[in-house]
């Protein structure tokens, strides 16, 4: 074990997985090397890509024990793919398999049970949530650690060569028999396919799995049949209902609210709403709810935004359609309204996730964000974020992209209550760390506004607007007033996942819960 730069104890290697790198800071490592080169395939003029069943695609595709089989989230929690593939390898007696997924969700529960027989024994993802986080926590079911990557870290360990997929499945919306995938044809449509584009780019084998298949060629294109080796036509691959949560919606509790308007003074007396900013909120409804303030300004005064980018909602397709923004760059639909405009309006982009978050391309559409809003389970005064561990020390949430668009926005402000339940917010030190402080800017609460003490610049410009500015340290003091020192989460030495930060260094672990 070694101590990171932000003093968590990681481990060096773990068997299974190899050697691991410390976090040494947000912009401290600088990659070396080259890009991974997938085995060349190919499809002889007259060769049929068009397959019976998934079970004969993975024959085709080689399947074997050791495997690692890749999956994207667009359908969330109405996903059916992951399940299906995962039961048919079982079925054929197939061990061993790692599953590299960009998120998991409640809807894939069933996983347990394979691991449990052994069909997989290892995870990368984003996020875990349901009972599948809780057991990996309490239980450890798996004996190798899960890997949490961010949704900008993820394609850039495809690209490097550091996670090497050997079949990618992608579930198509609408695709042609030879194998070109839009995500907005069909019963089905999810909207943008940009967290499959780096698993179609850069895996050995890729079968497209589909349930309304259309003339060739499909129009719009986003996963081109170069890519592509197989084709399976199912009754269903998901549920576009799925897509949907609670949390998309613009908040209507008083206290949220209250936080979001400080949110939005904030943003304000940054200076950087002015035109052609640019512009990123998570998806719930606190952040939301900044985001109809600013919308409300900006009709007001006249001010045109340059760009949304991330998961896009129906409030971003609304600001575009009132000229509000000129483009919208988006990796995940996150609601139907949000479908519906992707395939209609030509401002409104799909993006790959290394487009998108990628800390190691040539330049990610993250770095050109002005402002970020998101929310947090936990901030710590050194401004360290935790969005995947709940309170109990349980896997519940995804790292997502919220620490790709800490590091790569002008402003990146965390809101949040000061309580939740009868819990602090804002504690001594967070139980896992997700982004580093580093790159946090402001921590809003209803209370009162902490500025990183980095940011004496925005600190000013706070005070001049009578912002309540004070510090972190404050802010916790007022939360353990009210409620008493929160007891620190029994855990044994077990690691059960890693915490990649964006650039593949080991920015926390997650030990089992006592």
């Amino acid at each position: 074990m070694v101590k990171n730069a932000l003093g968590r104890e990681v481990p060096k290697h773990i068997d299974g997985i190899g050697e691991l790198k410390a976090f040494q800071g947000a912009f401290a490592y600088d990659p070396k090397g080259q890009k991974l080169a997938p085995k060349i395939t190919k499809t002889f003029h007259g060769n049929d890509k068009i397959v019976d069943n998934i079970k004969k695609s993975l024959e085709l595709c080689g399947i074997e024990d050791g495997m690692t089989i890749s999956f994207h989230h667009h359908f969330r929690n109405g996903d059916y793919l992951v399940n299906m593939v995962i039961d048919e390898i079982a079925k054929m007696g197939i061990k061993d398999i790692t599953v590299f997924a960009s998120s998991l969700q409640s809807v894939h529960k069933p996983l347990i049970n394979h691991i449990k027989n052994g069909v997989v024994t290892g995870i990368e993802t984003s996020g875990l949530r349901g009972e599948l986080g809780e057991a990996i926590t309490r239980d450890k079911i798996l004996d190798k650690p899960v890997i949490i990557r961010s949704h900008g870290g993820r394609p850039r360990a495809i690209e490097s060569g550091e996670s090497k997929i050997d079949i990618a499945f992608i579930a198509a919306p609408a695709a042609d028999l030879y194998g070109n995938v839009n995500g907005v044809e069909g019963p089905t449509a999810c909207g943008s396919m940009g967290y499959a584009m780096a698993d179609a780019e850069y895996a050995n084998k890729v079968v497209v799995v589909t349930d309304f298949m259309v003339p060739y060629p499909a129009n719009p294109i986003s996963i081109p049949q170069t890519l592509v080796d197989y084709v399976v036509k199912v009754d269903k691959i998901g549920d576009p209902k799925g897509i949907v949560s609670g949390a998309t919606r613009v908040t209507k509790n008083p206290l949220e609210l209250l936080i979001a308007e400080r949110a939005f003074e904030a943003v304000v007396a940054s200076g950087l709403v002015k035109e052609g900013f640019s512009f990123q909120a998570g998806t719930g409804g606190p952040s939301l709810a900044v985001a109809q303030f600013l919308r409300e300004k900006m009709k007001t005064e006249g001010i045109k935004g340059s760009f949304v980018s991330g998961g896009i909602t129906g409030h971003s397709v609304d600001m575009l359609k009132e000229g509000l923004f000129k483009t919208l760059l988006d990796v995940q639909c996150f609601d139907l309204k949000a479908v519906e405009s992707i395939k209609s309006n030509p401002n409104h982009i799909e993006m790959s996730a290394s487009f998108y978050a990628n800390p190691h391309n040539k330049g990610c559409a993250a770095n050109q964000l002005d402002i970020m809003i998101v929310s947090a389970t936990e901030i710590d005064v050194d401004f360290n974020v935790n969005v995947i561990t709940d309170s109990n020390g349980i896997i519940m949430g995804a790292s997502g992209g919220h620490c790709d668009t800490a590091a790569g926005s002008k402003l990146s402000i965390v809101i949040a209550p000061l309580l939740r339940g009868r819990l602090p917010i804002v504690v001594d030190e967070v139980t896992t760390v997700v982004t580093p402080g580093e790159t946090i800017d402001a921590v809003v609460t209803e209370r009162g506004i902490a500025v990183n003490p980095r940011r004496k610049d925005l600190e000013a410009l706070f005070k001049a607007a009578k912002l309540n500015v004070m510090s972190i340290q404050e802010l916790k003091n007022i939360a353990e007033g009210l409620t008493g020192k929160p007891g620190k989460i029994q855990t044994t030495d077990e690691i059960v996942a890693l915490v990649e930060y964006r650039d593949g260094t080991i920015i926390d672990t997650i030990r089992r819960v006592k």
